[in-house]
């Protein structure tokens, strides 16, 4: 049960201009966006931050931000915005049930995942997540991938979404109707 209830139609002009500026065009807006709003000026203050890590401005491609989100949020356990995010992206970036899977389940050790840049980028999720830091060997290992640019992209992303999960666990919001579920992706027994 939520522990802030999520705002519900009717909105007040601001709230429904906020909502609007956070969802795509003609989609209603999802539980945490109607939880942010409760407290308005932390919602809008969220914006052009969350605008920004969605946008095509950030350096690296839609498949390394999804993997960074997912991987980031399952170690939060944070299923609300693992749902959302596997859910409306994982086909659009390619990711297969197995990868899916190991993102929720798993490790970069997995044999789903054959391109050494998915592997850094789960590697650097859970380094960040386990010790709020990357090792010089793993800084190394991504450097031979991604640029200044990128690298801080990609920390910046991992972090938000630390507070995202953060938010969403605390606030109990509840999944999405229809939203995947961890159990949806469990590791089959052999």
């Amino acid at each position: 049960m939520a522990r802030i209830e999520p705002a519900l139609p009717p909105y007040s002009p601001e709230v429904a201009q906020r909502l609007e500026a956070m969802m795509p065009p003609g989609v209603p807006p999802i539980a945490l966006f109607r939880t942010f709003v409760r407290n308005l000026s932390m919602a809008t203050a969220m914006g052009p931050w969350g605008g920004y890590e969605l946008s095509k401005r950030l350096s690296i491609t839609m498949r390394d931000r999804e993997i960074i989100i997912d991987r980031t949020c399952a170690r939060c356990r944070c299923e609300y915005e693992w749902g959302i995010h596997i859910a409306f992206f994982a086909d659009r970036v390619e990711l297969t049930s197995e990868q899916v899977t190991s993102i929720t389940h798993g490790n970069a050790g997995d044999p789903c995942w054959p391109e050494e840049r998915d592997r850094l980028l789960i590697e650097a999720a859970d380094s960040l997540h386990d010790c709020a830091d990357l090792t010089d060997d793993l800084w190394f290992r991504l450097r031979q991938h991604f640029g200044d640019e990128q690298l801080l992209d990609l920390l910046m992303l991992a972090g938000w979404y630390h507070a995202i999960s953060y938010t969403a666990n605390g606030a109990r919001v509840e999944p999405e109707p229809g939203a995947p579920r961890f159990l949806d992706f469990a590791v089959l027994s052999k």
